[in-house]
């Protein structure tokens, strides 16, 4: 998807009106797809543009109780001046993996010319758990039947049942993301297994492309277990969104948006740290130069 929204960044480059900033969010596996050339084709596109560039891993667990750590390619035009502060000397190990290092290493000559290790405050400590987002009563699912919780419960590995168990045993009311994944049991054959968590904490939200894909939660309230599809309210929360946020009247829709979509804080989060300095400062300069 990156070379169709470039071309209409090259379009506004040749109508004199390229972004002072742009920002591109992907996965992480950008960094390792095709031995790194991916990610290094991006960085040389931006370079041959007039752009100074540098990348961070945001894991939106940082701000919300969702496991999704993604990579943000932070381009700055090369008139518009970036405020020193914002610059680090070398790489962060809040920032800056492995991956993105080794990926960093991979780039050609002029592409490293031009690179920025950015600086980011350490963010607070996140007050929020997967079992606060969680609705009693949802509009866009419905809770299983006892048979259906008993089906998915025998859908678990021994190592997945000791945690439901030991979250029964903490007498606190826990929720549990579970996906279903494809595994090897012991004698070697495929077979789909539930598997949870009790970190207060989901998995990661991703389109709704099959059953697989959706994210169920078991609700433990004391010996009480019941489970259902996580509600499009609930992967909405996960995000960031407010409530009165209008989400699509389809659920898969919905979760579309919400599982294909960006996470607000982390967003946020940059615009204060890197993407408003830098602005505000150039509008300062205006400012003087009137």
């Amino acid at each position: 998807m990156f070379w169709p929204f470039w071309e209409l960044m090259q379009a506004l480059g040749n109508e004199g009106r390229a972004p002072r900033i742009i920002a591109i969010e992907n996965v992480c596996g950008t960094l390792t797809s095709h031995g790194g050339k991916d990610f290094a084709a991006i960085c040389s596109a931006l370079t041959l543009a007039g752009y100074r560039y540098g990348a961070v891993i945001i894991d939106a667990a940082l701000f919300l109780p969702q496991s999704r750590p993604r990579l943000f390619i932070l381009a700055i035009r090369n008139d518009v001046e970036i405020p020193q502060e914002l610059i680090e000397a070398g790489p962060s190990p809040l920032w800056h993996t492995n991956a993105l290092k080794t990926a960093h290493e991979k780039l050609p000559p002029k592409a490293l010319n031009n690179w920025i290790w950015w600086r980011l405050p350490v963010t607070a400590k996140r007050n929020t758990r997967f079992t606060d987002l969680i609705e009693d009563r949802p509009e866009s699912v419905s809770w299983h039947t006892a048979t259906e919780t008993r089906q998915l419960l025998a859908m678990m590995s021994e190592v997945n049942l000791a945690k439901l168990v030991e979250a029964k045993r903490t007498g606190r009311r826990m929720a549990g993301a579970v996906y279903k994944r494809t595994r090897f049991d012991e004698d070697g054959f495929k077979v789909q297994r539930a598997e949870i968590r009790f970190d207060d904490v989901a998995g990661c939200l991703r389109t709704p492309a099959g059953g697989s894909s959706r994210q169920l939660i078991i609700m433990v309230d004391g010996k009480s277990v019941k489970s259902r599809l996580i509600s499009s309210r609930e992967t909405a929360r996960l995000m960031g969104l407010p409530d009165e946020y209008a989400l699509p009247a389809n659920y898969n829709e919905a979760y579309h948006l919400t599982g294909d979509g960006v996470a607000v804080p982390v967003v946020r989060y940059l615009a204060e740290h890197i993407f408003e300095p830098i602005l505000l400062q150039r509008s300062s300069h205006m400012r003087c130069a009137a």
